[in-house]
């Protein structure tokens, strides 16, 4: 392992050595980060990325470690986790957050504060970060529906500045934003009344709630909703609600999870994604496309 003691001295207990993936990931499960970093300003990453790229060492950025699945084999080098880059300002019908902000933290604040379009969003997890990059969405409203501009560092740790009209994205993905890391993202709303937004925001809820596995840790759907379908119908259609491979479970409450129902390494969890994928394509002929994110050797 390289000397991270510089790391150790700069951040203190904020540099944690050989940090299990259960700790920073909704599957609670993979293997351990060489040094796990949890800046507290941007200022704080500049600097750390400075530093892995003068000593030559992976440097990689996680929010609140929903949608990805960590190797069992664990992650060399630096993974910078943003949760305390958590700042959310408010300005009239503008609104600005830092990377590690809570999504479901955005779509409460602006919905008690009457401003109209990240609402149905609600109970997504992850970070603010982590939608921008995939541009998150649910009951069909998506984060770049009010996102105005994207503040980033870039390899070189040069700050830049993205503007939405700039940008290339659709269902699920976004463009041009490789090798950046994410600092902060301004939004912009319509007014709305806030009785309203917060009646439809405990709607949603409630509907996760019925309907999801939220008792059970997972990374949220599994794979992208092909074209005219849904993946959870499909995967249903093939007889897999329930079906299990080591401590990962096809949810039985909803067939688009996979869920940790006790124990479950990411190799259990991974070889139950092949398997679904290849159960639907063999049932139906679609081709299911990853939505989850998988980090380090599978």
């Amino acid at each position: 392992m390289p000397d991270y003691s510089d790391l150790k001295n700069k951040f203190g207990h904020y540099c944690i050595y050989e940090a299990p993936a259960s700790g920073f990931t909704t599957y609670r499960a993979g293997g351990r980060a060489e040094a796990a970093v949890v800046p507290g300003t941007p200022a704080e990453l500049l600097w750390l990325g400075g530093w892995c790229r003068a000593k030559g060492i992976r440097m990689l950025v996680l929010g609140r470690g929903s949608n990805v699945l960590v190797s069992d084999k664990g992650l060399p080098g630096v993974t910078v986790l943003t949760e305390r880059l958590a700042r959310l300002e408010v300005s009239g019908n503008s609104v600005t957050a830092q990377a590690g902000v809570l999504w479901d933290d955005l779509a409460r604040i602006t919905a008690e504060k009457g401003l109209e379009g990240l609402e149905k969003t609600s109970g997504i997890p992850g970070s603010v970060g982590g939608a921008v990059r995939m541009n998150a969405g649910a009951f069909g409203q998506e984060t770049f529906d009010r996102l105005v501009s994207v503040e980033a560092y870039d390899a070189a740790g040069g700050a830049v500045r993205l503007l939405k009209k700039n940008m290339d994205f659709g269902y699920r993905r976004v463009s041009g934003l490789d090798g950046l890391t994410i600092i902060s993202a301004r939004f912009e709303f319509p007014s709305g009344d806030a009785a309203a937004l917060s009646a439809e925001r405990a709607r949603v809820l409630a509907a996760r709630a019925a309907k999801q596995p939220l008792d059970f840790p997972s990374a949220g759907s599994v794979f992208k909703r092909p074209a005219g379908d849904y993946a959870s119908r499909l995967i249903d259609a093939a007889g897999l609600k329930g079906f299990r491979i080591g401590g990962a479970e096809v949810s039985a409450k909803h067939a688009g999870f996979i869920v940790n129902a006790g124990g479950a390494t990411a190799t259990d969890i991974y070889t139950l994604m092949r398997e679904v994928r290849a159960r639907v394509k063999a049932a139906s002929g679609v081709e299911l496309e990853l939505e989850q994110i998988l980090l380090g050797e599978f």
